[in-house]
């Protein structure tokens, strides 16, 4: 049986922490406990790395040196966790992955789509998500979310137009796949963003049967 991939993205306050654990809880119900992960993140190596871009240590990094450790935290990633799992049939429910990478390294610091293209290929080769669930909230809405969390990380000190730009990538990437990705309105209540959830969940389990 082949893995289902499925990564969840969305910008700040979308309500990705709650929501994956939804996602996770109704994946386990139907017998298909996933294999839970994060970028940048999701083993030993990539968790350093992000540190490295999530800290204030190092405010002021350079716009490519940003793109290129989250793509070597991937490259860990995949070669770790992702890619055995897929191949072992499981089930891989990621907190974001290439996706952040064009909407906050392409949108937000505007580096340039074909040359985080011509990294994705390099790194992933021919794999991709079978579904990216995009969690879309107004930015203010979501920075207001935020804000009630704790202290800011590095781009969560950004300032709102960074966020516009976030969102209208996802949004655009969004639009130009309908069949691999499936937004949803995070903005509305937490019973009706989970209800559209599940029903998101509910046919990607019916594909993978």
């Amino acid at each position: 049986m082949a893995g289902l991939f499925i990564t969840v993205e969305g910008s700040e306050g979308a309500g990705k922490t709650t929501n994956l654990e939804f996602i996770r809880q109704r994946l386990a119900a139907a017998g298909k406990e996933p294999v839970l992960t994060r970028e940048p993140g999701g083993t030993a190596l990539g968790e350093q790395v992000r540190e490295l871009l999530l800290g204030h240590k190092h405010d002021g990094m350079a716009d490519d040196t940003e793109l290129l450790l989250m793509f070597a935290a991937r490259a860990e990633h995949l070669a770790k966790v992702i890619r055995p799992a897929l191949d072992a049939g499981r089930v891989v429910l990621c907190d974001r992955f290439t996706d952040a990478t064009y909407a906050y390294q392409g949108g937000g610091r505007g580096i340039a789509q074909d040359r985080i293209a011509t990294l994705e290929d390099w790194v992933q080769g021919a794999l991709r998500p079978d579904c990216v669930i995009v969690l879309d909230v107004p930015v203010d809405v979501g920075m207001a979310r935020a804000g009630q969390r704790s202290a800011p990380d590095r781009f969560e000190r950004e300032k709102m137009d960074f966020f516009e730009r976030v969102r209208a990538a996802y949004l655009a990437r969004a639009a130009a796949a309908p069949q691999r990705y499936r937004v949803v309105n995070a903005g509305q209540d937490l019973n009706d963003v989970q209800r559209d959830l599940g029903q998101v969940v509910d046919e990607l389990i019916g594909r993978h049967d």
